[in-house]
Protein backbone atom coordinates (compact mmCIF):
# COMPACT_ATOMS: atom_id res chain seq x y z
CA UNK A 1 0.00 0.00 0.00
CA UNK A 2 1.58 3.57 -0.83
CA UNK A 3 1.55 6.24 1.40
CA UNK A 4 2.82 9.94 0.74
CA UNK A 5 4.63 11.17 3.40
CA UNK A 6 4.76 14.88 3.70
CA UNK A 7 6.73 17.00 6.64
CA UNK A 8 5.95 20.72 6.56
CA UNK A 9 7.86 21.87 9.14
CA UNK A 10 10.73 20.67 7.70
CA UNK A 11 11.71 18.06 5.33
CA UNK A 12 13.25 14.47 6.17
CA UNK A 13 16.14 15.22 4.01
CA UNK A 14 17.02 18.78 5.05
CA UNK A 15 20.41 19.60 5.76
CA UNK A 16 20.13 21.27 9.29
CA UNK A 17 20.03 18.52 11.76
CA UNK A 18 16.96 18.52 14.40
CA UNK A 19 14.83 16.62 16.88
CA UNK A 20 12.07 17.67 14.45
CA UNK A 21 13.94 16.31 11.19
CA UNK A 22 14.51 12.62 13.17
CA UNK A 23 10.99 12.40 13.90
CA UNK A 24 9.91 12.44 10.39
CA UNK A 25 12.77 9.77 9.36
CA UNK A 26 11.65 7.93 12.33
CA UNK A 27 7.89 8.12 11.32
CA UNK A 28 8.96 7.24 7.45
CA UNK A 29 11.03 4.05 9.02
CA UNK A 30 8.26 3.41 11.37
CA UNK A 31 5.17 3.17 8.35
CA UNK A 32 8.28 1.42 5.85
CA UNK A 33 8.13 -1.28 8.88
CA UNK A 34 4.78 -1.63 9.19
CA UNK A 35 4.14 -2.12 5.47
CA UNK A 36 3.79 0.88 3.48
CA UNK A 37 5.42 1.98 0.63
CA UNK A 38 6.67 5.64 1.40
CA UNK A 39 6.71 7.75 -0.80
CA UNK A 40 8.21 11.24 0.37
CA UNK A 41 5.29 13.79 -1.63
CA UNK A 42 7.12 17.05 -1.17
CA UNK A 43 9.71 19.07 0.13
CA UNK A 44 7.78 22.33 0.37
CA UNK A 45 8.58 24.10 3.73
CA UNK A 46 5.72 26.20 4.95
CA UNK A 47 7.86 27.18 7.74
CA UNK A 48 7.70 30.93 9.26
CA UNK A 49 9.60 31.87 11.72
CA UNK A 50 8.70 35.32 12.05
CA UNK A 51 5.07 35.60 11.98
CA UNK A 52 4.88 36.86 8.63
CA UNK A 53 1.29 36.94 7.42
CA UNK A 54 1.66 37.89 3.80
CA UNK A 55 4.27 34.88 3.78
CA UNK A 56 1.57 32.45 5.04
CA UNK A 57 -0.76 33.66 2.53
CA UNK A 58 1.66 33.55 -0.35
CA UNK A 59 2.34 29.61 0.89
CA UNK A 60 -1.13 28.80 0.61
CA UNK A 61 -1.13 29.59 -3.31
CA UNK A 62 2.17 27.83 -4.03
CA UNK A 63 0.79 24.96 -1.76
CA UNK A 64 -1.82 25.11 -4.20
CA UNK A 65 0.15 24.78 -7.10
CA UNK A 66 2.12 22.19 -5.62
CA UNK A 67 -0.92 20.14 -4.90
CA UNK A 68 -1.83 20.24 -8.90
CA UNK A 69 1.63 18.89 -9.66
CA UNK A 70 1.24 16.13 -7.50
CA UNK A 71 -1.89 14.81 -8.38
CA UNK A 72 -1.12 15.18 -12.03
CA UNK A 73 1.91 13.33 -11.82
CA UNK A 74 0.03 10.70 -9.71
CA UNK A 75 -3.08 10.31 -12.24
CA UNK A 76 -0.17 10.36 -15.30
CA UNK A 77 2.57 7.69 -14.18
CA UNK A 78 -0.08 5.53 -11.73
CA UNK A 79 0.55 4.44 -8.13
CA UNK A 80 -1.94 6.91 -6.34
CA UNK A 81 -1.33 6.60 -2.59
CA UNK A 82 -4.06 4.83 -0.46
CA UNK A 83 -3.51 7.39 2.07
CA UNK A 84 -1.30 10.43 3.08
CA UNK A 85 0.46 11.51 6.03
CA UNK A 86 1.22 14.91 7.05
CA UNK A 87 3.79 14.58 10.25
CA UNK A 88 3.58 18.32 12.44
CA UNK A 89 0.65 20.50 11.48
CA UNK A 90 1.69 23.62 13.48
CA UNK A 91 0.64 27.02 12.82
CA UNK A 92 4.17 27.79 12.06
CA UNK A 93 4.10 25.23 9.55
CA UNK A 94 0.90 24.56 8.43
CA UNK A 95 -0.23 22.17 5.36
CA UNK A 96 -1.00 23.43 2.10
CA UNK A 97 -0.58 20.46 0.26
CA UNK A 98 -1.98 17.41 1.86
CA UNK A 99 -5.89 18.21 1.97
CA UNK A 100 -5.91 19.42 -1.35
CA UNK A 101 -4.38 16.30 -3.23
CA UNK A 102 -6.09 14.00 -0.95
CA UNK A 103 -9.96 15.80 -2.11
CA UNK A 104 -8.44 15.15 -5.91
CA UNK A 105 -7.67 11.06 -5.24
CA UNK A 106 -10.30 10.76 -2.96
CA UNK A 107 -7.74 9.15 0.08
CA UNK A 108 -7.35 9.21 3.08
CA UNK A 109 -5.97 12.35 5.34
CA UNK A 110 -4.17 11.25 8.21
CA UNK A 111 -1.68 13.57 10.28
CA UNK A 112 0.81 12.91 13.18
CA UNK A 113 1.69 15.71 15.84
CA UNK A 114 -0.97 18.29 15.22
CA UNK A 115 -0.78 21.36 17.48
CA UNK A 116 -3.98 23.83 18.45
CA UNK A 117 -2.42 26.97 20.16
CA UNK A 118 -5.66 29.04 20.45
CA UNK A 119 -4.02 32.01 21.56
CA UNK A 120 -2.68 32.25 17.86
CA UNK A 121 -5.97 32.83 16.36
CA UNK A 122 -5.49 36.53 16.19
CA UNK A 123 -1.73 36.56 16.26
CA UNK A 124 1.28 37.12 13.85
CA UNK A 125 0.83 33.24 12.59
CA UNK A 126 -3.43 33.82 12.66
CA UNK A 127 -3.02 32.85 8.91
CA UNK A 128 -0.81 29.49 9.58
CA UNK A 129 -3.59 28.77 12.43
CA UNK A 130 -6.29 29.23 10.48
CA UNK A 131 -4.81 27.15 7.38
CA UNK A 132 -3.63 24.17 10.43
CA UNK A 133 -6.96 23.90 11.44
CA UNK A 134 -8.92 23.91 7.87
CA UNK A 135 -6.12 20.89 7.84
CA UNK A 136 -7.39 19.15 10.92
CA UNK A 137 -10.61 19.05 10.11
CA UNK A 138 -9.93 17.61 7.01
CA UNK A 139 -8.46 14.82 9.05
CA UNK A 140 -9.70 10.74 9.25
CA UNK A 141 -7.45 10.26 12.09
CA UNK A 142 -4.85 11.95 13.92
CA UNK A 143 -1.85 10.79 15.95
CA UNK A 144 -0.56 12.64 19.27
CA UNK A 145 3.14 12.40 20.30
CA UNK A 146 2.83 14.26 22.78
CA UNK A 147 0.16 13.91 25.24
CA UNK A 148 -0.65 17.32 26.05
CA UNK A 149 -2.24 17.99 22.28
CA UNK A 150 -4.30 15.61 22.65
CA UNK A 151 -7.02 17.64 24.56
CA UNK A 152 -6.85 20.86 21.84
CA UNK A 153 -6.93 18.43 19.32
CA UNK A 154 -9.98 16.24 20.38
CA UNK A 155 -11.77 19.87 20.60
CA UNK A 156 -11.04 20.55 17.21
CA UNK A 157 -11.56 17.10 15.66
CA UNK A 158 -14.55 15.64 17.74
CA UNK A 159 -15.35 12.51 16.69
CA UNK A 160 -12.41 11.77 14.64
CA UNK A 161 -10.17 9.21 16.07
CA UNK A 162 -7.74 10.54 17.95
CA UNK A 163 -4.88 8.27 19.36
CA UNK A 164 -1.36 9.12 21.51
CA UNK A 165 1.15 6.64 20.02
CA UNK A 166 4.43 7.28 22.16
CA UNK A 167 7.68 8.92 20.78
CA UNK A 168 10.10 6.09 19.64
CA UNK A 169 13.29 5.40 18.42
CA UNK A 170 14.92 2.75 16.91
CA UNK A 171 16.96 1.22 20.40
CA UNK A 172 19.42 -1.12 17.90
CA UNK A 173 21.06 2.38 17.35
CA UNK A 174 21.96 3.10 20.72
CA UNK A 175 23.62 -0.11 22.50
CA UNK A 176 24.14 0.20 26.23
CA UNK A 177 26.62 2.36 27.78
CA UNK A 178 30.41 1.02 28.51
CA UNK A 179 30.86 0.35 32.00
CA UNK A 180 33.31 2.94 33.92
CA UNK A 181 35.90 2.99 36.48
CA UNK A 182 34.55 3.94 39.81
CA UNK A 183 36.95 6.23 40.56
CA UNK A 184 36.32 8.40 37.59
CA UNK A 185 34.25 11.73 38.16
CA UNK A 186 30.52 10.84 36.97
CA UNK A 187 30.56 11.93 33.54
CA UNK A 188 27.25 14.26 32.55
CA UNK A 189 26.35 14.65 29.22
CA UNK A 190 23.84 16.94 27.48
CA UNK A 191 22.47 16.53 23.62
CA UNK A 192 20.64 20.03 22.18
CA UNK A 193 20.55 23.09 19.75
CA UNK A 194 22.03 26.31 20.65
CA UNK A 195 18.76 28.60 19.84
CA UNK A 196 17.83 32.02 22.01
CA UNK A 197 14.48 31.15 23.76
CA UNK A 198 13.69 27.97 26.06
CA UNK A 199 16.89 26.30 24.43
CA UNK A 200 19.36 28.91 25.55
CA UNK A 201 17.11 29.44 29.31
CA UNK A 202 17.92 25.33 29.52
CA UNK A 203 21.66 25.97 29.02
CA UNK A 204 21.55 28.51 31.62
CA UNK A 205 19.25 26.54 34.12
CA UNK A 206 21.54 24.22 33.88
CA UNK A 207 25.07 25.42 34.44
CA UNK A 208 22.92 27.63 37.57
CA UNK A 209 22.09 23.94 38.67
CA UNK A 210 25.34 22.70 38.64
CA UNK A 211 26.96 25.88 40.18
CA UNK A 212 25.34 24.82 43.25
CA UNK A 213 26.83 21.19 43.38
CA UNK A 214 30.02 22.37 42.39
CA UNK A 215 31.74 20.21 44.56
CA UNK A 216 30.39 16.84 43.49
CA UNK A 217 32.83 14.61 41.32
CA UNK A 218 31.25 15.31 37.24
CA UNK A 219 32.31 16.80 34.52
CA UNK A 220 30.10 17.51 31.69
CA UNK A 221 29.92 16.82 27.99
CA UNK A 222 27.97 18.92 25.74
CA UNK A 223 26.93 18.19 22.23
CA UNK A 224 25.42 20.75 19.98
CA UNK A 225 25.56 24.13 18.47
CA UNK A 226 23.79 26.60 17.03
CA UNK A 227 23.77 30.84 16.77
CA UNK A 228 24.06 31.28 20.48
CA UNK A 229 26.79 28.58 20.91
CA UNK A 230 28.39 32.60 22.50
CA UNK A 231 25.89 32.85 25.46
CA UNK A 232 25.80 28.99 25.91
CA UNK A 233 29.75 29.29 26.50
CA UNK A 234 29.04 32.06 28.48
CA UNK A 235 26.86 30.45 31.07
CA UNK A 236 29.84 28.18 31.59
CA UNK A 237 32.41 30.08 31.30
CA UNK A 238 32.98 30.03 35.43
CA UNK A 239 34.19 26.51 35.92
CA UNK A 240 37.36 25.51 35.48
CA UNK A 241 38.77 24.62 32.09
CA UNK A 242 38.57 20.89 31.39
CA UNK A 243 35.34 20.17 33.95
CA UNK A 244 32.78 21.44 30.73
CA UNK A 245 33.48 19.67 27.44
CA UNK A 246 32.20 21.54 24.19
CA UNK A 247 31.89 18.72 21.36
CA UNK A 248 30.10 20.98 19.30
CA UNK A 249 27.10 19.20 16.29
CA UNK A 250 27.76 15.85 15.89
CA UNK A 251 26.17 13.31 13.62
CA UNK A 252 23.86 10.25 14.47
CA UNK A 253 26.54 8.06 15.47
CA UNK A 254 28.57 10.21 16.88
CA UNK A 255 26.17 11.45 19.28
CA UNK A 256 25.42 7.70 20.17
CA UNK A 257 29.28 7.30 20.71
CA UNK A 258 28.89 10.45 23.40
CA UNK A 259 26.47 8.67 25.07
CA UNK A 260 27.84 5.58 25.25
CA UNK A 261 30.58 7.07 27.19
CA UNK A 262 28.59 9.14 29.59
CA UNK A 263 26.68 8.13 32.86
CA UNK A 264 23.76 10.43 33.05
CA UNK A 265 21.87 12.39 31.03
CA UNK A 266 21.12 16.33 31.66
CA UNK A 267 18.42 18.56 30.68
CA UNK A 268 16.46 21.25 32.24
CA UNK A 269 13.73 20.87 28.81
CA UNK A 270 12.34 24.59 29.51
CA UNK A 271 8.96 24.51 27.48
CA UNK A 272 10.17 21.32 25.90
CA UNK A 273 8.01 19.32 23.92
CA UNK A 274 9.03 16.13 24.90
CA UNK A 275 12.68 15.91 23.55
CA UNK A 276 14.23 12.97 21.50
CA UNK A 277 17.36 13.06 22.83
CA UNK A 278 15.66 11.99 26.34
CA UNK A 279 14.67 9.12 24.77
CA UNK A 280 18.43 8.36 22.58
CA UNK A 281 20.45 8.50 26.48
CA UNK A 282 17.78 5.87 28.01
CA UNK A 283 17.79 3.73 25.10
CA UNK A 284 21.78 3.51 25.74
CA UNK A 285 21.24 3.05 29.39
CA UNK A 286 21.14 6.34 30.67
CA UNK A 287 19.35 7.88 33.49
CA UNK A 288 18.04 11.15 32.57
CA UNK A 289 17.56 14.18 34.86
CA UNK A 290 15.04 16.49 33.20
CA UNK A 291 12.29 19.58 34.00
CA UNK A 292 9.15 17.93 34.45
CA UNK A 293 6.21 18.84 32.03
CA UNK A 294 3.59 16.38 30.46
CA UNK A 295 5.33 15.67 27.34
CA UNK A 296 8.80 14.62 29.26
CA UNK A 297 6.71 12.99 31.81
CA UNK A 298 5.24 10.60 28.91
CA UNK A 299 9.20 9.62 27.97
CA UNK A 300 10.57 9.77 31.51
CA UNK A 301 9.59 7.31 34.20
CA UNK A 302 9.89 9.24 37.15
CA UNK A 303 12.19 6.96 39.46
CA UNK A 304 12.12 4.56 37.26
CA UNK A 305 14.06 5.44 34.45
CA UNK A 306 15.25 8.70 35.83
CA UNK A 307 14.62 11.65 38.39
CA UNK A 308 12.24 15.02 37.20
CA UNK A 309 12.32 18.22 38.87
CA UNK A 310 10.33 21.02 38.24
CA UNK A 311 10.20 23.02 35.22
CA UNK A 312 12.71 25.78 35.50
CA UNK A 313 13.32 25.11 38.60
CA UNK A 314 17.20 25.18 39.46
CA UNK A 315 18.06 24.06 42.76
CA UNK A 316 15.20 21.16 42.44
CA UNK A 317 17.53 20.19 39.43
CA UNK A 318 20.81 20.40 40.90
CA UNK A 319 18.75 17.77 44.04
CA UNK A 320 18.30 15.35 41.58
CA UNK A 321 21.28 15.51 39.87
CA UNK A 322 23.61 15.30 43.30
CA UNK A 323 20.99 12.36 44.72
CA UNK A 324 22.22 10.56 41.17
CA UNK A 325 25.93 11.26 41.34
CA UNK A 326 26.61 10.43 44.94
CA UNK A 327 24.72 6.97 44.54
CA UNK A 328 26.43 5.19 42.04
CA UNK A 329 24.37 2.10 42.65
CA UNK A 330 20.90 3.85 42.27
CA UNK A 331 22.09 5.46 38.99
CA UNK A 332 23.10 2.22 37.64
CA UNK A 333 19.69 0.59 38.51
CA UNK A 334 17.85 3.41 37.05
CA UNK A 335 19.90 3.37 33.69
CA UNK A 336 19.34 -0.76 33.39
CA UNK A 337 15.54 0.31 33.82
CA UNK A 338 15.82 3.29 31.17
CA UNK A 339 16.74 1.09 28.37
CA UNK A 340 14.47 -1.39 29.23
CA UNK A 341 11.86 1.62 29.56
CA UNK A 342 12.58 2.25 26.00
CA UNK A 343 12.41 -1.57 24.85
CA UNK A 344 9.15 -1.50 26.11
CA UNK A 345 7.32 1.27 24.97
CA UNK A 346 9.43 3.72 22.95
CA UNK A 347 11.09 0.93 20.14
CA UNK A 348 10.55 1.63 16.11
CA UNK A 349 9.19 -1.92 16.36
CA UNK A 350 5.97 -1.41 18.61
CA UNK A 351 5.17 2.24 17.33
CA UNK A 352 5.16 0.42 13.61
CA UNK A 353 2.26 -1.78 14.75
CA UNK A 354 0.27 1.07 16.33
CA UNK A 355 0.22 3.13 13.49
CA UNK A 356 -0.27 0.20 11.18
CA UNK A 357 -3.49 -0.55 13.38
CA UNK A 358 -4.44 3.32 12.70
CA UNK A 359 -4.02 4.30 9.52
CA UNK A 360 -6.07 0.92 8.98
CA UNK A 361 -8.96 2.34 11.26
CA UNK A 362 -8.49 5.72 9.66
CA UNK A 363 -8.86 4.65 6.61
CA UNK A 364 -12.04 2.06 7.13
CA UNK A 365 -13.81 5.36 8.67
CA UNK A 366 -13.08 7.50 5.56
CA UNK A 367 -14.09 4.34 3.63
CA UNK A 368 -17.57 4.69 5.22
CA UNK A 369 -17.64 8.23 5.24
CA UNK A 370 -17.35 8.01 1.33
CA UNK A 371 -19.77 5.53 1.00
CA UNK A 372 -22.45 7.45 3.26
CA UNK A 373 -21.85 10.61 0.84
CA UNK A 374 -22.12 8.47 -2.13
CA UNK A 375 -25.14 6.69 -0.73
CA UNK A 376 -26.68 10.56 0.29
CA UNK A 377 -26.04 12.21 -3.36
CA UNK A 378 -28.38 9.23 -4.95
CA UNK A 379 -31.08 10.02 -2.60
CA UNK A 380 -30.60 13.87 -3.52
Amino acid sequence: MRLAFYAPMKPPDHAVPSGDREIARLLMRALALAGFDVDLASRLRTFDREGDAKRQARMATVGAAVARRLVRRYRRVGGTPAVWFTYHLHHKAPDVVGPAVCRALHIPYVVAEASVAAKQRDGPWRVGYAQSLDALRRASGVVCLNPADAAGVRAVVAGTPCEVVPPFVDAQRFPPRSERQPDEPVRLVTVAMMRAGAKLRSYRLLADALRRIDAAPWRLAIVGDGPVRGEVAEAFAPFPTGRVHFLGALDAAGVAGVLRQSDVFVWPAIDEAFGMALLEAQACGLPVVAGRSEGVASIVSDRRSGLLADMGDAPAFATALDALIVDGERRRRLGTQARQHVLDRHDLASAARSLRAFIARASERFAMSAASESRDDGHA
